[in-house]
């Protein structure tokens, strides 16, 4: 039987703050993608799982949920997956910039969290 989710924080190449929600037994971690003044992209791991291996299996639909506050920022994701195939999701997003412009921040949803070893 699936657990209930946890949360876990993370700040980006920003600063921004985000809460995760996620499945203690399906997630892994979850990385953040944003263009930098420069023009270059850069990518940060956002949130790792403290486990390393999954406790009990994670259940048949996967759940993240992705908050920031400062960027007025509230996603979530729900995927019926009961054979346990997704691996990963990527996630797109519209944040507005301080200066009124809109900047694009991706989120790669890392899961398939192993099973514990018997």
């Amino acid at each position: 039987m699936a657990r209930h989710n946890r949360e876990g924080t993370g700040a980006d190449q920003h600063g921004f703050e985000y809460t995760i929600g996620y499945q203690p037994d399906w997630l892994r971690l979850v990385k953040v993608s944003r263009t930098l003044d420069s023009g270059r992209q850069s990518t940060k791991t956002l949130f790792r799982n403290p486990l390393s291996r999954r406790t009990a299996p994670p259940g048949d639909r996967i759940r993240t949920s992705i908050t920031s506050a400062d960027q007025g920022l509230d996603v979530e994701v729900s995927v019926y997956d009961p054979d346990g195939q997704v691996t990963r999701l990527r996630v797109a997003c519209h944040v507005d910039t301080p200066d009124g412009g809109r900047d694009e921040v991706e989120f790669v949803i890392e899961g398939a969290l192993p099973a514990s070893r018997s």
